[in-house]
């Protein structure tokens, strides 16, 4: 192991990774200037191919779904640091997660809300990026004659896609496609 570069607030963190390119990134979720949530997602917008571990004294479940949503590959808490750093970047190095034992249960957790989220939005992962594009735009309010001018594509052809939208979602109705898109427009 070798470190390449050390910050003391997200802001210069950000800089040096996106300068240096390490293969792991060990940053504190509370950071000055920038938080270390805010440099992971910034880093998974970028699409660089850092993994990050974050070391932190939060042990909430909230804070921990924050981190994993925002790409992080570890997760240590402070009071066992100093046994468990060396274990989750040589795991994280490897392409696995690392979790503290102590909040073990949470991704037990959050893999049940994942089912749970699943069972929510029937479908929307079998549409087509064309169909969901379409979706979304029936989420801001578009009519078929607007999203097809905006496509590019004729009016029937939109009417098509709603069809096969409704069919893939199972939904009967004139206006349960726009609930639907309306009650799913943030996972659009």
């Amino acid at each position: 192991m070798e470190i390449v570069g050390e910050a003391s607030d997200g802001e210069t963190a950000l800089k040096l990774i996106e300068q240096l390119k390490p293969q792991i990134a060990v940053l504190d979720i509370a950071m000055p200037k920038v938080s270390g949530l805010q440099v992971a997602r910034s880093l998974q917008k970028s699409k660089l191919p850092v993994s990050v571990i974050f070391i932190t004294m939060h042990n909430e479940e909230d804070m921990f779904n924050k981190a994993m949503d925002a790409g992080a590959k570890g997760y240590v808490l402070k009071e066992s640091a100093v046994s468990d750093i060396l274990s989750s970047i040589r795991t994280v190095a490897k392409g696995n997660y690392y979790l503290s034992p102590a909040i073990s249960q949470f991704l037990m957790h959050r893999s049940a809300r994942k089912e749970v989220l699943a069972e929510r939005r029937p479908g929307l992962e079998d549409l087509t990026p064309q169909e969901r594009r379409v979706l979304k735009m029936i989420a801001e309010d578009r009519t078929s004659k607007e999203i097809a001018e905006l496509l590019g594509v004729s009016y029937r052809t939109i009417e098509t896609h709603r069809t096969n939208i409704c069919n893939k979602l199972n939904l009967h109705g004139s206006h349960s496609l726009l609930r639907f898109a309306f009650d799913h427009r943030a996972e659009l």
